[in-house]
């Protein structure tokens, strides 16, 4: 058998499908360089994504789909990388130009976890790869700088230009909160449109520098500062956090139609505490209920992204300033939010190929 040329090559990866995005990486422009030297080949394959959850079998079928076409081939070498999709709006491109995608992490009431979430996914994210940007956007109760052990105030760029703030880092992860500007046993007693400015000003007036996801964790329930985002910015999509018992699941029902409303893709639900496995016998509690989540999913045509178990371990690491991602990256825990993490990261590259969204507008006027 005569050696493969380029095409050749691209032929056989043409059999090569991404399962998320539904096409084969050759026409989704995933295979950017073959080199052919003698019985060896060395092919390079950029994903959407660092987060991509399929990757590694990705990688295996286009070895395989090249050795079962060229069998004589010594040597096949496949290269995975990446580069984060993003939809670009002119919106988006004046207030954020390096920000590729803004991902809202939103509840629908108090109490079921979803700064903790929040900070967990951003860390999973940047343990992939991936460059991360958080905001905290519940101003009335920050708890980022606690959950992620970071202390001090944001220096100043400026130039002949503008001025900026420089986000604090932590974990592999830029972050902004009010709770960095004011003093910590301080009340932010402010007006809806108090806290809607300086939501607006973590945008505008951070100096966001090369993210790939920006993640606001909003504050519960559908206010003024989830209406301020919006209209601010077209969002990539949304995140819905609730637990299991139907109580939670009303108000997260709620949140998910307010953003449906918006035209914000809903990329999915996440439930969290959603069984308790006692540690001395290994039995299974569902203290909340079960399947509230998927249910809520399955019932608004939206992704399970998966469920955290209970553990006091999450409450532990929050209150001492490093996430269980981080902490315990092999407990169930931090391998569930890496599994959520990566689900989330497929759902916005999946958002991404579709060319109607990036004509996504947002529909509601500052009167309605």
């Amino acid at each position: 058998m005569p050696a493969p040329d380029k095409n050749d090559i691209l032929n056989s990866l043409r059999k090569v499908n991404d399962p998320d995005l539904h096409k084969d990486i050759v026409t989704l422009n995933m295979v950017k360089s073959v080199k052919i030297e003698d019985k060896s080949v060395y092919v390079e394959v950029e994903l959407t994504t660092p987060a991509c959850p399929l990757k590694d079998l990705i990688k295996q079928n286009c070895v395989k789909a090249i050795k079962d076409d060229f069998p004589s081939l010594e040597r096949i070498d496949v290269v995975m990388g990446a580069r984060v999709s993003s939809v670009n709006t002119s919106v988006k491109e004046a207030l954020l130009p390096n920000v590729k995608n803004t991902i809202a992490v939103a509840s629908g009431k108090g109490g079921v976890g979803k700064s903790t979430i929040a900070v967990n996914l951003a860390v999973a994210l940047a343990k992939d790869g991936a460059k991360v940007g958080l905001i905290d956007a519940d101003i009335y109760g920050p708890s980022i700088p606690l959950m992620l052990g970071i202390k001090g105030k944001p220096t100043i760029y400026q130039s002949a230009a503008t001025q900026k703030m420089i986000p604090l880092e932590n974990f592999g992860i830029k972050m902004m909160s009010i709770g960095f500007l004011v003093d910590d046993s301080a009340p932010v007693i402010w007006r809806g449109p108090m806290a809607s400015s300086a939501v607006k000003q973590f945008m505008s007036d951070v100096e966001w520098d090369d993210i790939d996801y920006l993640i606001f964790d909003l504050p519960p329930g559908t206010g003024d500062i989830q209406l301020t985002l919006v209209q601010t910015i077209p969002l990539t999509g949304a995140v819905i956090v609730t637990t299991p018992q139907q109580v939670a699941v009303a108000d997260a029902r709620k949140g998910m139609k307010m953003f449906q409303r918006l035209n914000v893709p809903v990329f999915g639900v996440i439930e969290n505490m959603s069984y308790f496995v006692a540690p001395d016998t290994g039995k299974r509690y569902d203290i909340f209920g079960s399947n509230g989540g998927k249910d809520l999913a399955d019932e608004m045509n939206a992704s399970f992204l998966g469920g955290i178990p209970i553990d006091p371990r999450i409450a532990v690491g929050g209150d001492k300033g490093t996430p269980i991602i981080y902490d315990m990256p092999d407990s169930e825990n931090a391998n569930a939010i890496m599994g959520i993490a990566r689900n989330l990261a497929a759902q916005v590259s999946i958002r991404n190929l579709d060319p109607e969204s990036q004509k996504i507008e947002i529909s509601l006027d500052d009167n309605e």
